[in-house]
């Protein structure tokens, strides 16, 4: 992970207004069941996904605008707490200002997905930010190629969503390279990304996507077939 000492004075205010936010609503109850759901991967507040939200709205405030160097030590500085709500919290701090970042931020993002990795993290990193950034920067397609092709689970995972919200705007020849390029991986997020991913753009053009597993459901997944076809009609 990035160097957590390489800091801004927003990132400063932001991290101190959330802490005094996050700590005082607590709720160890709520943290057990928080973390058994998540397999015991990580600790939890136990703050719930709207109170997370409303208390994120304050921390951010009044605050200016970051610059891609807030993000990245706002970033740094929640990946080094032990709590799961601060990751959440900068997943969708990115996803708000996604567009205000260069192609190279794609370096820090790449560290995020690889560290304290689970879908939890890396599906909004995945379909908000890095999506937003290869919208921004199509050099970075070049990028995805390589991480479809990675040995990371999650950075494959990452490539197969990144289109997850593109619609009529997904490159839909590299969509389909990457599912088949991964179709016998063995990871169940790999698997079910492949059919997610699908599902999702055959809400786009859905005899694309039907002629795409027709075609390919020697190699594919009986789970990646399934979710790729499960909302249309036989």
């Amino acid at each position: 992970m990035a160097d957590t000492t390489s800091t801004t004075d927003l990132a400063d205010r932001v991290l101190t207004r959330l802490t005094s936010l996050y700590e005082p609503a607590r709720d160890e109850v709520r943290a057990a069941a928080m973390a058994r759901y998540m397999r015991g991967a990580f600790p939890f507040l136990g703050i719930p996904a709207p109170r997370q939200r409303l208390l994120a709205r304050q921390a951010i405030g009044t605050l200016p605008r970051p610059t891609e160097a807030d993000l990245a030590a706002v970033a740094a500085a929640c990946w080094a707490r032990p709590e799961r709500e601060y990751q959440y919290f900068a997943c969708g701090y990115l996803r708000r200002y996604v567009r205000l970042c260069s192609a190279e931020f794609a370096a820090t993002v790449q560290e995020l997905i690889t560290e304290k990795s689970w879908w939890d993290t890396v599906d909004p990193l995945a379909a908000n930010v890095v999506g937003g950034l290869v919208a921004r920067h199509p050099r970075l397609t070049a990028l995805m190629d390589d991480w479809a092709l990675a040995d990371d689970r999650w950075l494959i995972r990452t490539a197969l969503l990144y289109q997850l919200h593109y619609r009529e705007n997904t490159d839909e020849k590299r969509l389909f390279r990457y599912c088949t390029e991964q179709s016998g991986h063995p990871d169940f997020f790999v698997r079910k990304a492949i059919g997610w991913v699908l599902r999702e753009y055959a809400k786009t053009d859905p005899g694309a996507v039907r002629r795409y597993v027709a075609a390919h459901r020697g190699r594919m997944s009986a789970l990646s077939a399934r979710e790729a076809l499960k909302n249309l009609t036989p």
